[in-house]
C-alpha cells in the first residue's frame, strides 16, 4: 500500500506543476474569507483572530496538513475607516511545504446596498521540496529518483512576492466577495537547468444569503464558494441551519470531489468552535478516510474605548 501512496503523491505534485489549483482547500470557506479576500479585513468591526487545521485525505502518509492563522480589524488610516488583517499560511503535502505570510489592507466603504471592502494584500510565498523523494521503479522497488532532472537532488526553498486583490459587500442579510490571489505570478526556481514553479492566478467567487424561518430561533444561510485558475473549477455549495444565534450545522456538496458535514457553536465565553468532516466522492476516497477540519475563532467590539466581548452571528 505504501508504492500506491507514493505514487499518488507524485501524481498530485505532477498535477500541480502541470497548472492544476495551488492554493489550499478549506471546508470552512466562510470562516477563512481573509486567506483569499484582503476586502473582508474590517469587515466584522471588531478585533478577529482564527486558528483553523485541515487534515485532508487522512489514512495516507505525507497527506496535505494546512494551518491557518489569520487576524483583522477595523482602524482608521489616513482618515478614512479601513481595514487591517495579517495571514499566515503553512499547507504541506509530503516532501513539498508552502508557506504564505501577507498583510490586508481594505479601505470600507458604506453604499446603497451594503458595506464594500476594497483590499489588496502584499506577502511572500515561500516553497521548500525536500530532494530525497521516494518513488516506484519498473522493479516494484522504492527508492530515490536519482538523476531525474525535474527532481531537486537536495533540499531547496525560494521566495517570491505575492499580491492579492480583492471586494467584500457584506449587509444583515447577505455578503458576496470576488478576489484574485497570485496577481504578480511569481516563480519559484529551483534547480540548476531553469526549472520553476509558476504561482498561477486564482479567481474567488463567494455569497451567501440569511433566510429567517417561521420560529424566530431559526435561519437558514444557504451559500456558494467557487475557485478557479482558468484550468480547473471548484465550487462549494453550503446549506447551513442557526439556532439561536449559537448553535449549527450543514452540509457542503463540493462538485465530483466530496460532500462535508459541519457544526458549530459559541460557548458562553465567546468563543467559537467548529468541526467540519469532508467524505471524499471522487476516485481518491477508496483510498483514504476522509478529511477533517477544526477552527477556533474569537472576536472581541472595539468600540465605546475599549475592549469586550463580540457575539458574531456568523457561522459556517
Amino acid at each position: 500500500m505504501k508504492k500506491i501512496f507514493y505514487f499518488l503523491f507524485l501524481l498530485i505534485f505532477v498535477n500541480l506543476a502541470a497548472n492544476a489549483q495551488q492554493d489550499p482547500q478549506f471546508s470552512f470557506n466562510k470562516e477563512a474569507q481573509l486567506s483569499v479576500n484582503p476586502g473582508f479585513a474590517g469587515s466584522n468591526d471588531a478585533i478577529t483572530g482564527l486558528i483553523l487545521n485541515r487534515y485532508q485525505w487522512s489514512g495516507f502518509d505525507g497527506t496535505p496538513k494546512t494551518l491557518l492563522f489569520s487576524v483583522e480589524t477595523t482602524a482608521n488610516i489616513f482618515g478614512s475607516t479601513s481595514g487591517v488583517g495579517l495571514n499566515i499560511i503553512s499547507d504541506e503535502l509530503g516532501f513539498s511545504k508552502n508557506v504564505l505570510v501577507n498583510l490586508n489592507y481594505s479601505y470600507q466603504t458604506t453604499t446603497s446596498i451594503g458595506n464594500l471592502g476594497i483590499g489588496t494584500s502584499l506577502g511572500m510565498f515561500n516553497k521548500s521540496i525536500n530532494g530525497e523523494w521516494i518513488t516506484v521503479g519498473e522493479d516494484g522497488i522504492l527508492g530515490n529518483a536519482t538523476g531525474d532532472r525535474l527532481i531537486p537532488q537536495s533540499e531547496v526553498s525560494q521566495i517570491t512576492f505575492d499580491v492579492g486583490l480583492g471586494l467584500y459587500l457584506k449587509s444583515n442579510d447577505y455578503f458576496a466577495g470576488l478576489s484574485v490571489t497570485h496577481v504578480n505570478q511569481g516563480e519559484i526556481k529551483y534547480g540548476d537547468g531553469g526549472e520553476y514553479f509558476p504561482l498561477l492566478r486564482h479567481y474567488y467567487l463567494s455569497a451567501g444569503y440569511n433566510i429567517s424561518l417561521p420560529d424566530p430561533l431559526f435561519e437558514l444561510r444557504p451559500s456558494v464558494f467557487a475557485k478557479s485558475d482558468l484550468a480547473s473549477t471548484q465550487v462549494d455549495f453550503n446549506l447551513s441551519v442557526v439556532y439561536n444565534n449559537r448553535f449549527s450545522g450543514g452540509l457542503t456538496y463540493r462538485l465530483q470531489d466530496a460532500i462535508a458535514l459541519l457544526i458549530g457553536v459559541e460557548l458562553k465565553n465567546g468563543l467559537n468552535l467548529g468541526l467540519a468532516y469532508d467524505v471524499t466522492t471522487s476516485a481518491l476516497g477508496r483510498y483514504g478516510y476522509g478529511s477533517q477540519e477544526i477552527f477556533l475563532r474569537y472576536s472581541v467590539d472595539i468600540g465605546k474605548g475599549r475592549l469586550k466581548k463580540y457575539k458574531s452571528i456568523r457561522f459556517l
